[in-house]
C-alpha cells in the first residue's frame, strides 16, 4: 500500500526540491521510519515520477542528515541517538550562541519589533495548544536572529545541523512544561538583543540550547519505553 502521496507536477517548485520536501516530510512524520531501506523503483512509483529525481533527492538528504547511503547495502532512513543529539547540541550551542551575540550587535528597531511580535504570536500559539504553528514561529523566530546576524556562512551551518534533528522538534516541543520554558527562554533572547548586551545574547542563546537538548533526550527516552 502507498504511504506517500503522488508529487503534483504542476508545482511552482523544482522537481528535485519537491520530491526532497515530501520524502523529508515523511521521515520527521515517521512514515518512513529509522532504519527503514529506501528503494528508488518504489518511491518512484509512489510518487508518480521516474527515478532520477528521486536519486537526486535522496542525495541532498543525506547531506541533510536523514538517510544514510551503504556501499553494495543500499539507502537507509538514519536513526539519531542519544549520542548524536549531544554532539549536534554541542555544536549548535556554540553557533546559536554567536548568532544571537551578532545579532544584539547589529540589531535595528524595526527588528526588535518583529521579534517581540513573534513572542506575542507564539504565546498566542501556546494558549491554543497549537504545536504545528508553534513550531512554525519557533522556526521564524530563529530564521530572524540568523538573518540579523549577518553572517551567511555561519546561517547556513546552523541550519544544515537543524535539520539533523528537525524530525524530533514536535515529539521535544510536545514534552510537559517545554512550551512555557521556551517562551520564557526566547524572551530573554530578544531582552538581552534589544538591549545590545552580546554577552547575555550569548549566555540566554547556550542556556535556550542545553534546555532544548534536556528536553529532547527526555522525550526520546520517553517515546522509546512507551
Amino acid at each position: 500500500m502507498a504511504r506517500l502521496q503522488p508529487i503534483d507536477l504542476d508545482s511552482y517548485q523544482p522537481l528535485r526540491e519537491a520530491v526532497c520536501e515530501t520524502l523529508r516530510d515523511a521521515i520527521r512524520k515517521g512514515i518512513l521510519e529509522p532504519g527503514e531501506r529506501l528503494m528508488e523503483v518504489q518511491l518512484a512509483d509512489e510518487l508518480g515520477i521516474s527515478r532520477t529525481p528521486v536519486r537526486e533527492a535522496i542525495r541532498k538528504l543525506e547531506q541533510e542528515g536523514y538517510v544514510i547511503m551503504m556501499p553494495r547495502r543500499g539507502t537507509y532512513v538514519s536513526d539519531v541517538s542519544v549520542h548524536d543529539v549531544k554532539e549536534i547540541f554541542e555544536i549548535r550551542s556554540a553557533l546559536e550562541s554567536l548568532a544571537t551575540g551578532l545579532a544584539a550587535r547589529k540589531i535595528e528597531p524595526e527588528s526588535i519589533e518583529t521579534l517581540q511580535n513573534l513572542l506575542i504570536e507564539i504565546e498566542g500559539y501556546i494558549e491554543k495548544n497549537d504545536i504545528e504553528k508553534i513550531v512554525e514561529s519557533d522556526i521564524k523566530f530563529h530564521g530572524l536572529i540568523y538573518q540579523i546576524s549577518g553572517n551567511e556562512r555561519l546561517v547556513n551551518i546552523i541550519n544544515n545541523l537543524k535539520e539533523q534533528t528537525a524530525r524530533f522538534r514536535t515529539l521535544s516541543m510536545s514534552y510537559p512544561g517545554r512550551l512555557q520554558e521556551t517562551l520564557e527562554e526566547h524572551s530573554e533572547m530578544v531582552e538581552a538583543i534589544a538591549n545590545g548586551d552580546v554577552s547575555a545574547a550569548r549566555d540566554a542563546a547556550e542556556h535556550h540550547m542545553e534546555s532544548a537538548e534536556k528536553t529532547l533526550l527526555k522525550a526520546m527516552l520517553k517515546a522509546k519505553n512507551s
